[in-house]
């Protein structure tokens, strides 16, 4: 055996409490010496056998570890059983079987030793672990050991064996307690010995407990032994990986609560959009909302004048003409030379859409149509006056022209019901006379390039731009002949030049225009100047009128003048107001918004009106203000400002409504002549903006 194995018992640690020596007449029961081995002089140490004293009602588990079998010099080995005692044999003298019982180590207090480190190979107990002494066995009786004899070679004699149940599973075994006579004290943890005939020691598997047998023919009591539990390193393993386990569980939770989305979406103390303050107290919502206040205090004259008195008079206005009115009563409320006719610029554009909302349904939509020509195979284009056509694939709606038609739809309606043989694609524009361009223009107006403008016509993409998503995107020169390629590209058939649609032509394709209402609110955001010329038209076309400049600016003033307004010193070229040859004083253009903005039922004409308001561009929030109210002067109209813009070389018009401190709506117009266009448009926004800080009382 390695010299680790040898177990290092107290070599004094005998039993003498009972009975007398061996060869003692009265036969007590003497002292048992047993050989070990692996001393190194050769001599032979010896354990004696306690007496165990049982304690009543007592429970007793042996501790039973299954190892592996050291290596032993190969020496003839009977085959022992692991749940009997056996009968050693020595060289001369056959020895009596005995049972063997270690001494428990008796724990400091109430710790418990760690039996593990009395295993083979382990260290030599300390002094606070030395074997105790048991008491003998009370009534006992005593039993006379045989007489020791020289040892004789002989091979060992095989003891009859009880039966016994195999050993079974920890979670499966159940075990029984022993006779109470049978089982030492459950307060003593005794790890037993096995002693081979080659004077080797194994632990015993299943021998705890068992006592020594009187004589071959006495049958031993059966005592169940319980399983031998798992070693505990595999246990140690599993509480490792599982503690492992726990600790990158907790890493990877600690991480990703240290995310900002993550700490923010729990709300964590750490939370980069945790709450500095206290939360505040929920505050009452009102889902009515409420228009001006008719029944307020309006402004008064005098205090209107003082307030204005520094704001309109300032110098980068020029020549600055205006007026204020109470939208709730009609009353003019300031006034400075209203009547005089100056250029509006694109002011005019109030004019065009306030007859095109008088005169029109506002559920009307311009058409746009491929028809059959007379020749097989081709098709013709005719064009309704619709310049917002989009080019944009279906599914994206126009940022330009929201709820506008798209000319892919129109090719796929061809497509289907041509069966797919187009070969040539022909425009119609005959329904526009006269010149693409008004009196008054700027001749870069029309030129291919420029932003402003196109030549008018009636059908085109995205309003004659080359970029559907931007509005100052530079205009093509012919957009008319564009579109048509374009579709002759789409249909996979040549583009070939004008004519005229026959009346009973049949219909292939027809797409239409956002409702009218929607239509003008596009042209008011956007001041878009192709888009009033053609809607000019479209109210000549409905009155019986010529479709062009001059038959649209006739239409357009004849309905105005038909709705009960004077229109005294008015004169306009176009419906756009790019024509500096257009004149029209502010207190006409005070009187249209002031019917729009009159309150419910007051005049039969508001409920006509009311859409022009809704189209004005919001100060620094949409259209042509979206960038204005920018500074300190005018930030306080920001929002509360709502007005159509108008600039040309040296002229800034604004028009529109307003809200005071008392949520009185006041009406105003202003227009200016002789002014720089950033100097005047900003002394323009501070008037405005004074409008709505003006209690003026």
């Amino acid at each position: 055996m390695p010299e680790n194995d040898d177990p290092r018992w107290p070599s004094d640690d005998k039993d003498t409490s009972s009975g007398e020596p061996k060869g003692a007449k009265g036969g007590g029961e003497a002292t048992v010496w047993l050989p070990m081995s692996g001393l190194a002089n050769g001599k032979t140490e010896e354990l004696a056998v306690p007496k165990v004293t049982p304690e009543s009602d007592s429970w007793f588990s042996p501790v039973v570890e299954v190892e592996e079998e050291p290596d032993v010099p190969e020496t003839p080995t009977p085959q022992w059983s692991a749940f009997a005692p056996v009968t050693p044999v020595e060289p001369e003298e056959p020895e009596a079987p005995k049972t063997v019982f270690v001494q428990p180590v008796q724990p400091r207090q109430t710790e418990e030793p760690d039996w593990d480190q009395f295993d083979r190979g382990a260290a030599t107990p300390t002094r606070e672990h030395e074997l105790a002494r048991p008491e003998p066995l009370p009534q006992e009786p005593q039993r006379q050991e045989p007489q020791r004899q020289e040892p004789q070679r002989q091979e060992p004699q095989r003891q009859e064996l009880p039966i016994q149940e195999p050993p079974r599973r920890p979670e499966q075994s159940r075990v029984e307690p022993p006779p109470p006579a049978q089982v030492p004290s459950a307060t003593m943890h005794a790890r037993p010995v096995r002693i081979e005939p080659a004077e080797e020691h194994f632990d015993s598997e299943a021998t705890v407990g068992i006592q020594q047998l009187e004589s071959p023919s006495e049958e031993p009591p059966a005592v169940e032994t319980a399983s031998a539990p798992k070693p505990k390193k595999r246990k140690r393993k599993v509480l490792l990986i599982t503690s492992l386990v726990v600790v990158l569980l907790l890493a990877g939770m600690g991480a990703a609560a240290a995310t900002p989305k993550v700490s923010n979406r729990l709300g964590l103390p750490w939370a980069p959009n945790a709450p500095k303050g206290d939360i505040p107290k929920p505050a009452g919502v009102t889902r009515v909302l409420h228009g001006p206040d008719i029944n307020g205090v309006a402004p008064t004259k005098a205090g209107l004048a003082a307030a204005l008195a520094g704001p309109a008079g300032a110098a980068d206005l020029g020549t600055l003409t205006g007026t204020v009115v109470d939208a709730a009563t009609g009353d003019v409320l300031w006034d400075k030379n209203s009547t005089t006719p100056l250029t509006p610029a694109s002011t005019t554009k109030i004019l065009v859409v306030a007859a095109a909302l008088l005169s029109l349904d506002h559920g009307t939509q311009i058409s746009t149509k491929i028809v059959q020509g007379a020749d097989p195979g081709t098709v013709i284009l005719v064009a309704g006056g619709d310049p917002s056509l989009t080019s944009l694939p279906l599914g994206t709606d126009s940022p330009l022209y929201p709820g506008a038609a798209h000319v892919d739809d129109l090719v796929a309606q061809v497509k289907k019901a041509s069966g797919g043989k187009i070969s040539k694609v022909q425009l119609d524009v005959s329904l526009f006379k006269g010149p693409t361009s008004a009196k008054g223009w700027d001749p870069e107006d029309t030129v291919a390039g420029n932003t402003y403008m196109a030549p008018v016509v009636p059908v085109m993409a995205d309003g004659g731009r080359n970029d559907p998503k931007s509005d100052h995107a530079p205009r093509i020169a012919n957009p008319a002949t564009a579109l048509t390629q374009k579709i002759a590209g789409k249909l996979e058939a040549q583009s070939g030049g004008t004519t005229t649609a026959p009346k009973d032509a049949k219909v292939l394709g027809e797409v239409k225009s956002q409702p009218l209402a929607e239509f003008a609110n596009s042209l008011l955001q956007l001041s878009d100047n192709m888009l009033a010329d053609v809607l000019a038209r479209q109210i000549a076309l409905a009155k019986g009128a010529e479709p062009s400049f001059a038959g649209g600016a006739a239409a357009t003033l004849d309905v105005l003048k038909q709705a009960g307004f004077d229109l005294t010193g008015v004169q306009i070229n176009d419906g756009s107001g790019l024509s500096d040859q257009n004149k029209i004083p502010a207190k006409v253009l005070s009187e249209i918004l002031a019917v729009a903005a009159a309150p419910d039922g007051k005049d039969p004409r508001t409920a006509k009106l009311r859409p022009l308001l809704a189209g004005l561009p919001v100060a620094g929030g949409s259209g042509t203000l979206e960038k204005r109210y920018g500074d300190p002067a005018s930030a306080a109209g920001r929002g509360w400002v709502r007005g159509k813009t108008g600039t040309l070389s040296g002229v800034n018009t604004l028009a529109g409504v307003v809200l005071d401190t008392d949520g009185r709506m006041l009406v105003f117009a202003l227009m200016s002549s002789g002014s720089d266009q950033n100097k005047g448009r900003a002394a323009l926004d501070v008037v405005a903006a004074t409008l709505h800080k003006c209690g003026c009382r």
